[in-house]
């Protein structure tokens, strides 16, 4: 397994934490503390000089150490399948050392008290993968001076991974049946008081019972389902069913479930239509709203607080694989403007159901220019006379051929768009 450090450094209760550019393709958007993989033939030392001149500027045999402090390793969950093993120092320094961040990689670097690094998080004012939590509450509790204990806890064998990369958003992340690379579909767990439930699909009876062990155990109250396909509710009425709880959907969502997979399906489940506007919970005290982000699917919602530190857009984009956007619930045009409207609101950060939370709209924007630079290229095709048999080819080069029927949606989905605009 390949290993890695992190240099924390410390002055007082004040301690230097930095936060990665949204555009980064690892943890954009996240914060976090110095360091990085170690090179070929590098030992941890050597490393940890190397890391400190290259992302503070300043060489750590400089630096006035009043006290070095390992405290411990963080290995990545199994589920990950980038893998590392992370070793963490304390650096207690005799002062604040004006540190220049390198800029190709730190938006922002700064000196902060701990308690109010912690109360940032706890307001879903940051966020970051979970040994950085476990240590700022560590060092917010000052107990930072011993090994702690910095893995994510739970047994694979009778529960899901949980993860609270930004205070208030409780991810659940059971093995579903979706499209592939994914093999995850996040859910989620929202609210201060009743708790709901997100798009949970565990993949069959055995993840199911794991799912449900881990979800019991923060609780829920109702269950929210974003679209009607079926990797974001398989089991959900299951679980409502069992527990006598209201499932709630948008109307279209709820007639597609109906019109795919029978009346049956939702028996004796209460069904609640959301729409536009609609508070669906409070989170850290924050109303959290319904908003309507069709595209992808004609009834989809996504969730956000009125602050708008998270929106959680579902499968407007995907951080692992990419989104279809086609067959009789997909629109182009509509896409396009879901996407707009998630980028107008500017939220701090956001959370797909496919990948980890990005900082920002930069994931969000690219996916738009790429779906724009797509459009501009099938537009040019159909204007030398070519049809979809001979577009879909040249513009998926070298695709799967068991992925071509999903490009073939995408592509009829851009010539209604483009055909629409042109009349």
């Amino acid at each position: 397994m390949r290993q890695a450090v992190t240099a924390v450094f410390t002055f007082k209760d004040k301690v230097f934490a930095i936060k990665r550019h949204n555009y980064l393709s690892v943890f954009p958007g996240y914060t976090s503390f110095p360091g990085g993989k170690l090179d070929k033939d590098e030992t941890i030392d050597q490393a940890l000089a190397r890391e400190v001149e290259e992302e503070l500027g300043v060489r750590l045999e400089n630096l006035s150490i009043k006290e070095k402090v390992y405290l411990g390793v963080a290995t990545t969950p199994p589920f990950n399948p980038y893998r590392f093993e992370t070793h963490f120092y304390r650096f207690e320094l005799d002062r604040e050392y004006e540190f220049v961040v390198d800029p190709g990689e730190a938006e922002t670097g700064e000196w902060i008290n701990t308690t109010a690094l912690l109360e940032r998080y706890q307001r879903a004012e940051l966020m970051a993968v979970p040994p950085t939590i476990s240590l700022i509450k560590s060092l917010a509790a000052g107990v930072a001076d011993r090994v702690l204990d910095l893995d994510l806890k739970y047994d694979p064998e009778k529960e899901v991974p949980l993860i609270e990369s930004i205070c208030g958003v409780r991810q659940l992340l059971p093995l579903s049946n979706t499209f592939p690379p994914a093999n995850r579909t996040n859910a989620f767990i929202l609210g201060d008081g009743e708790k709901i439930l997100v798009d949970p699909s565990p993949k069959d009876e055995q993840e199911l019972a794991r799912f449900l062990k881990t979800a019991e155990e923060v609780g829920f109250g109702k269950i929210f389902l974003s679209h009607h396909h079926p990797d974001h509710h398989e089991f959900a009425p299951d679980i409502a069913r069992a527990r006598s709880l209201p499932m709630l959907m948008s109307a279209d969502t709820h007639q597609r479930i109906l019109v795919k997979w029978g009346p049956e399906y939702l028996r004796d489940c209460k069904i609640i239509y959301v729409n536009e506007g609609d508070v669906i919970c409070k989170s850290q005290g924050v109303d959290v709203l319904a908003y309507k982000v069709p595209g992808h699917d004609e009834g989809q919602i996504a969730l956000a607080p009125k602050t708008f530190n998270w929106f959680f857009v579902s499968d407007l984009i995907q951080t692992i694989g990419t989104v279809v956007v086609g067959g009789e619930e997909g629109d182009m045009a509509k896409y396009f403007s879901s996407l707009e409207k998630i980028i107008s609101k500017n939220p701090k950060f956001v959370i797909p159901s496919h990948g980890i939370a990005v900082g920002g709209t930069f994931k969000v924007e690219k996916t738009l220019e790429h779906r724009r630079l797509r459009e501009s290229q099938i537009k040019k095709l159909l204007d030398q006379g070519l049809d979809i048999d001979a577009i879909v080819p040249i513009v998926y080069e070298g695709l799967d051929p068991k992925l071509i029927i999903y490009a073939r949606y995408t592509v009829e989905a851009h010539i209604k768009k483009i055909t629409a605009e042109r009349q």
